[in-house]
């Protein structure tokens, strides 16, 4: 405690702290080493960032940026997961070279998204990897990786196992796989890697990442053969309405289009290909579909569904998914009342009609 109080133990002055600095400047590497980590005892000891003295806390950080290189390296990887020691510290370290920022990075508490977000911005190539690679990575810096679209800084999300991506970040990490070879294995592996991501991917891998692909998701033949063709229609510059329409063509040629299918587009906000979808498992329009989606109630969007097969329990999620994709239509101004008594398949498909008929009147 001798750096920290006089004789009579009220706090050294600023400028007896100070000469911690001059003295360390004059003695050899080994022993200004042992002197700050000393200081780092100390400072830890009196109570860290919530208790020390401004005065110590400056001390401290004006000498770790006297230090060495191989002083602040040992700093680093002592101080890499501490609680206490100065934010203003670890950010200092985290922005120095490579391999002194690397622990740092990897495992400071006190490194927050806006501090990853500026390594990302202003930092070099391998500290943006390390800030990808860093475990628990949360959405906000995942997402500004993706948008700055660095092949070796998105290998190193994909290969984050921790990473938190939203689900359509997700969609897009695999999106990037068909440009970019290095995302694909470690992707097939991804923890998060959804059944319709994997059938994407699929299509962008070779031999042995899709057998990988077919035993993790249980694939059947058809499934995958979709998923190629698909990308294919990709490839050859067709509309995504287009797209929608012959994978939902081929999914029902192939025996893959279930009801269940609905709710799996909206998740993977595809609208046209739920729209489409929708149109095969009711056999009704898809030109009266798009009209009931911009309507004023949600009963014709629930005749739709009931025809499809569609359970009545699960009409209010899929409501709530269309509106998050269609601007929040259609419109239920009457609360619930769309749900109509129980109807047959064909009952609720005659009466989808009479209510989105054009008005040169119904098509039944």
């Amino acid at each position: 405690m001798a750096f920290a109080s006089s004789r009579s133990g009220d706090p050294l002055p600023l400028a007896s702290l100070h000469q911690l600095i001059d003295l360390a400047a004059g003695r050899p590497p080994q022993e200004r080493q042992r002197l700050l980590l000393g200081v780092a005892d100390l400072y830890h000891s009196v109570g860290g960032q919530a208790d020390a003295p401004p005065a110590l806390t400056e001390v401290f950080i004006a000498m770790v940026r006297a230090a060495e290189q191989d002083i602040r390296r040992v700093l680093a990887e002592r101080l890499a997961d501490a609680a206490w020691a100065p934010a203003d510290l670890m950010r200092l370290l985290a922005a120095d070279s490579i391999e002194i920022a690397r622990p740092v990075i990897a495992a400071s508490p006190l490194l927050l998204d806006a501090d990853l977000l500026a390594l990302l911005q202003d930092a070099s190539l391998e500290h943006q990897v390390q800030v990808a690679l860093r475990p628990d990575l949360g959405p906000g810096p995942a997402r500004v990786i993706l948008d700055r679209g660095e092949p070796a800084v998105m290998t190193a999300l994909a290969v984050n196992r921790t990473a938190r991506l939203e689900a359509r970040d997700m969609t897009r990490l695999v999106d990037k796989a068909r440009s970019i070879a290095a995302l694909r294995a470690p992707l097939t592996r991804h923890p998060q890697l959804s059944e319709d991501q994997a059938l994407r991917l699929y299509a962008w891998v070779g031999d042995a990442l899709r057998q990988a692909i077919s035993q993790r998701f249980s694939l059947d033949a058809p499934a995958l053969a979709t998923a190629v063709a698909a990308a294919a229609q990709e490839a050859a510059g067709i509309t995504p309405d287009e797209a929608a329409a012959r994978l939902a063509a081929k999914l029902h040629a192939a025996g893959q289009l279930r009801p269940s299918t609905l709710m799996r587009a909206l998740r993977e906000e595809k609208l046209d290909l739920f729209i489409h979808a929708l149109a095969r498992l009711s056999r009704l329009e898809t030109e009266a579909l798009r009209r009931a989606l911009r309507g004023d109630s949600a009963r014709p969007l629930f005749l739709a569904c009931a025809a499809a097969g569609l359970d009545r329990a699960a009409f209010p999620a899929l409501l709530r998914e269309v509106r998050q994709l269609n601007h929040g239509l259609p419109h239920d101004p009457d609360g619930e009342a769309w749900r109509p008594a129980e109807r047959s398949a064909t009952q609720a498909a005659y009466e989808f009609r009479l209510l989105t008929a054009p008005e040169d009147g119904p098509s039944v």
